[in-house]
């Protein structure tokens, strides 16, 4: 980085707070009390970011009778759930390409459900007065280099062959820059109708309360401690009680999981974010932006991209931080070279923002598993269902999950447990040093590809074969 360019970062960094602009909120409800003594009850779900919460909301529509009790270990949306862009994607799959590589003969089915649950995610917004800035203004992936138009034009084709384009359109380079103006933008692919924006934080707060307001009994600061076989049923040992259950559902992610075996499923990634000041109507004006899309760029290190209902422009990703042995550490959630490192690509995007500052920095894990979307299962014959490996897309496809642990627990047969995606499994990460090593080796092979016009060396061409990766 040039020595003006950095001044120029750093400077805009000088105010920034350091943590997330959504939870940032004098909004924040009051957490539930914690529990103490024993609880009985027929669902237990655990973990109070989107995946528990759908889970116990969507229980309780199903049967409204189901007695359920939720536990979060902290707070409801306190960690992913709190701190990612925003961006509420149709896809279950982590995006067209994902799916189409990994279950062709399913594709259609894939897009058509995940399509379905974004609906459903907007009209439980509506059923449920949850003031959280949805707003189903798409997202454009856009091209900054010249192998990024031919792979994203191709895309396209290849959905339009399958007859999976509808709601799609191809932006020129004047056109993406006339929706928003960047000097790197050579071209974009909008998908007009899959994705929406809206506030996370004011999401995974809203679905608590409409719990609540169901019946479910919430406990915060509620951390399940470990999971063993009860009677009939199961019991769940906390802090400060018990939870006797006759089904578990676990939405617990990136935190380790009660079912030991399935850890080496997962690995946690550290993703990055700025948000800036609100912008002036000068500012506005010099990028354009009226239709208010998400945006992401084309390369393997990428950024997502969105401006906010009072005009703040969110900019994050292209660092994927793996800690050796994928130990959890609050530690990891502030890397000022990173905050620093966005911030000058920021600039080199949006040059007329210059003179812009930065109100908030942070950061946080998610789980990412080698097929980069969500797996699913059972555990202790059938008491047990866990969703894990969202992979950073999981503002929409946590609430697929729910369904899919509710049907795996109520031994529904259907449309959804019928998948290859559900009944299949990714390949689990090795241990160290060998997880370590690969992932860094994968890393460097796709900054180097990214600098030599797309180009995957032998390293990713193997993992291509095999179906394997690493991805935020």
């Amino acid at each position: 980085m040039a020595p003006v360019a950095m001044r120029t970062a750093a400077r805009s960094l000088s105010e920034a707070l350091p943590v997330s602009y959504w939870l940032d909120d004098p909004g924040k409800p009051a957490p539930e009390p914690a529990l103490t003594g024993d609880e009985r009850c027929d669902l237990l779900v655990i973990g109070g970011g989107y995946s528990g919460l759908w889970t116990a909301l969507i229980a309780k529509e199903r049967d409204p009778g189901r007695d359920v009790v939720l536990i979060e270990g902290h707070e409801a949306g306190w960690a992913a759930s709190g701190r990612n862009g925003g961006f509420c994607a149709a896809s279950l799959t982590h995006g067209f390409a994902n799916g189409l590589a990994r279950w062709p003969g399913e594709l259609a089915k894939l897009e058509e459900l995940g399509a379905r649950n974004l609906d459903a995610i907007e009209a439980a917004v509506a059923r449920y007065s949850i003031d959280c800035d949805f707003e189903r203004t798409g997202e454009i992936d856009v091209a900054t280099e010249p192998h990024q138009v031919e792979e994203l034009l191709e895309l396209h084709q290849e959905a339009r062959r399958l007859g999976l384009a509808d709601g799609s359109e191809w932006l020129e380079r004047d056109a993406l820059r006339a929706e928003v103006d960047s000097p790197t933008f050579l071209g974009g692919l909008w998908d007009r109708e899959g994705v929406a924006m809206l506030n996370p934080a004011k999401l995974a707060w809203g679905l608590k309360r409409a719990c609540l307001e169901l019946g479910v009994r919430i406990y915060e600061h509620t951390r399940g401690l470990d999971l063993a076989t009860s009677g009939a049923g199961m019991a769940v040992r906390t802090p400060y009680g018990r939870v006797f259950a006759r089904r578990v559902a676990l939405g617990t992610n990136i935190f380790p999981s009660l079912v030991k075996r399935i850890r080496p499923f997962t690995v946690p990634v550290y993703d990055y974010a700025l948000m800036t000041e609100p912008l002036s109507a000068e500012q506005l004006a010099a990028i354009g932006w009226k239709n208010r899309q998400g945006l992401g760029d084309s390369a393997n290190q990428f950024h997502y991209f969105r401006i906010t209902p009072d005009h703040r422009i969110l900019w994050g990703g292209y660092d994927a931080i793996y800690p050796y042995g994928g130990k959890l550490d609050a530690e990891h959630d502030h890397r000022p070279e990173t905050y620093l490192k966005l911030a000058e690509q920021f600039f080199t995007c949006f040059p007329q923002l210059e003179g812009v500052r930065f109100s908030h920095a942070w950061g946080g894990a998610i789980d990412t598993c080698s097929r980069f979307s969500a797996f699913f299962g059972t555990a202790h014959a059938g008491k047990v269902a866990y969703a894990a490996g969202f992979t950073g897309l999981g503002v929409g496809a946590t609430r697929f999950g729910a369904d899919v642990m509710l049907d795996l627990l109520d031994g529904v047969r259907g449309e959804r447990t019928g998948l290859e995606m559900v009944r299949s499994k990714p390949l689990p990460f090795p241990p160290e040093p060998f997880a370590w090593t690969g992932i860094a080796l994968t890393k460097w092979s796709l900054a180097r590809s990214d600098a030599r016009g797309g180009h995957r060396n032998l390293w990713l061409k193997t993992l291509d074969r095999f179906g394997l990766g690493f991805d935020s």
